[in-house]
């Protein structure tokens, strides 16, 4: 079983997320980016739950 969450090698491929899949990689960062926006929280509450969450799961972005 791995260490973490994610595959390392995986993780140094994300930029290309679309590649085969443009319309799905476009859908994915349109989504991102409205979940990760300011709504009822801040950007920057956002930011802080996403680093805990990412340090209590031992994601290897965090």
């Amino acid at each position: 079983m791995n260490e973490t969450y994610d595959e390392p090698r995986d993780l140094e491929d994300f930029a290309n997320i679309g590649e085969h899949a443009p319309e799905a990689g476009r859908k994915f960062f349109d989504y991102y980016a409205t979940a990760t926006g300011a709504g009822r929280l801040t950007e920057r509450e956002k930011a802080l739950i996403a680093l805990k969450v990412a340090t209590v799961r031992h994601c290897p972005t965090a």
